[in-house]
């Protein structure tokens, strides 16, 4: 089941955390197996599923992360395996980043690199709530156009947390 259409919320990259709460905490009290214990074998174990359905909607929609991959996924926009098509100017910029961090002697050069990284960083999740801020109100067609766009900033995303996983690992260093 949609975790959206569960919790009778609309699909957004940026929910109403009130709300997903207070959906979150009645369907927890009405699923809690607790409750059902008297019940026959298949009543409890479809509250089981129930219960362990809100729990997985709850952590995915809380977080944003989470959020943004299963709105994608359930678009069918993320596939395993699947090799993105990033543009070559911002390939570049990772690959000349990546090569300066394979050359870093001090803790001033790593510095300067994570700066330049976090505003990468910035830009990108710019450019996010840009595409997203507005995305509930679309029509479905402007949303499936709009999705292609974000899937994009996705793997970017992907991509840059991969630099900065890097950079961790070379602090260590220094």
């Amino acid at each position: 089941m949609n975790y959206f259409e569960f919790y009778n919320l609309p699909e957004s990259f940026h929910l109403d955390e009130a709300a997903l709460k207070k959906q979150f905490y009645q369907l927890s009290k009405k699923y809690h197996p607790d409750f059902y214990a008297t019940e026959g074998d298949e009543k409890q174990q479809e509250i089981l599923e129930l219960s362990t359905l809100n729990n997985k909607a709850y952590q995915t929609l809380a977080d944003s992360a989470k959020r943004l991959e299963y709105i994608l996924r359930s678009h069918e926009l993320l596939e395993e395996g699947a090799k993105p098509q990033l543009p070559a100017d911002f390939l570049m910029e990772m690959m000349e980043l990546n090569e300066r961090l394979m050359e870093v002697e001090n803790a001033d050069q790593l510095r300067d690199i994570t700066a330049e990284v976090l505003a990468f960083e910035g830009d990108i999740n710019e450019q996010l709530n840009g595409l997203t801020n507005d995305y509930p109100t679309l029509d479905h067609i402007a949303k499936e156009s709009r999705l292609n766009e974000i899937v994009n900033i996705y793997y970017k995303q992907k991509y840059l947390l991969r630099i900065k996983e890097s950079l961790d690992t070379f602090a260590a260093r220094f």
